[in-house]
């Protein structure tokens, strides 16, 4: 009985570090640098990184991942499939600006 909960226990903790590691590989495209999110979004290279920033930049920050379809060379299927690796947090110094 103890053995059986030892190996419940560690594979209830081997999950979950490994969920808290996969949330860590999102990438807030607000405030990632052109090289971030080539690096941390699949099927993203780095014009299309460059394209995200300049985009970011000319209209300000996503309020919505599927803003990412008005940038130029990104569809919804790309959208689609990079959506669960992105964040939308904007930075402290643009709330207070308001």
């Amino acid at each position: 009985m103890k053995l059986l909960r030892s190996v419940i226990l560690g594979i209830v903790l081997v999950f979950g570090f490994w969920g808290f590691a996969l949330a860590e590989d999102k990438v807030n495209i607000n405030t990632a640098s052109p090289q971030e999110l080539a690096d941390g979004l699949s099927g993203i290279g780095l014009a299309k990184a460059e394209a995200i920033a300049a985009y970011r930049e000319a209209y300000g920050y996503f309020n919505s991942v599927d803003q990412l379809v008005n940038v130029k060379g990104i569809g919804q299927k790309t959208v689609d499939k990079i959506r669960e690796s992105i964040e939308l947090d904007v930075p402290l110094e643009h709330d207070l600006k308001k």
